[in-house]
C-alpha cells in the first residue's frame, strides 16, 4: 500500500506543470473570435486577458473596426493574427495625442506612418515608444493574440 502511494505521488509531481507555464491550444485561439464578438464595446473591439506574469500579459483581441493610433512607453506588443485581415501602422506622429494612463499614449490616426497588410499567420512585433494603430476596411474583422511585455 505504501508503494502504490509513493508511485502515485511521484507520478502527480512529474505530472505538474512548472510554474507560470501555460498552453493556448489551436482550437481554444479559433473559438475566440465567436466568443468576443457578442462583447464588443463601442470602439468595436473585445479583449480577453489570459494570463498576466507581472513584466508581461498574453490576451486575446477582436475588432470590427479600426483601432486608435496608440504609444505605450514601456510596453513592447508581439502579435500574431489568427484570423481576418487588418493593416499595421507603424511609426509618424499621433494625431490628437491624450495620455490615459501612465505611459499610455492614444490619438485618433497616425501622420507619416508605414501601412501594412496583415492576415492569418502573420506576426508583428511593435517596440516601445513606436505610434502604431490597427486599420481596416469596411467590413473587415480581425482576431489576434497579444503578446504584452514591460520594459525597464
Amino acid at each position: 500500500m505504501r508503494y502504490v502511494a509513493a508511485v502515485l505521488m511521484a507520478v502527480t509531481a512529474f505530472a505538474a506543470d512548472p510554474a507560470g507555464f501555460a498552453i493556448w491550444r489551436n482550437s481554444e485561439l479559433k473559438g475566440k473570435e465567436k466568443a468576443l464578438a457578442p462583447k464588443m464595446d463601442a470602439k468595436k473591439v473585445a479583449t480577453e486577458t489570459f494570463a498576466n506574469y507581472g513584466n508581461h500579459s498574453v490576451m486575446a483581441a477582436h475588432r470590427e473596426g479600426s483601432g486608435e493610433a496608440e504609444l505605450h512607453e514601456k510596453t513592447v506588443d508581439i502579435s500574431l493574427i489568427e484570423s481576418g485581415e487588418a493593416y499595421i501602422v507603424v511609426g509618424g506622429k499621433i494625431v490628437n495625442t491624450r495620455t490615459t494612463a501612465p505611459g499610455e499614449i492614444r490619438g485618433d490616426s497616425i501622420e507619416g506612418g508605414t501601412r501594412y497588410k496583415l492576415a492569418a499567420g502573420d506576426m508583428f512585433h511593435v517596440p516601445a515608444n513606436i505610434p502604431h494603430q490597427m486599420v481596416l476596411d469596411p467590413g473587415q474583422q480581425v482576431t489576434y493574440v497579444i503578446v504584452k511585455v514591460s520594459t525597464p
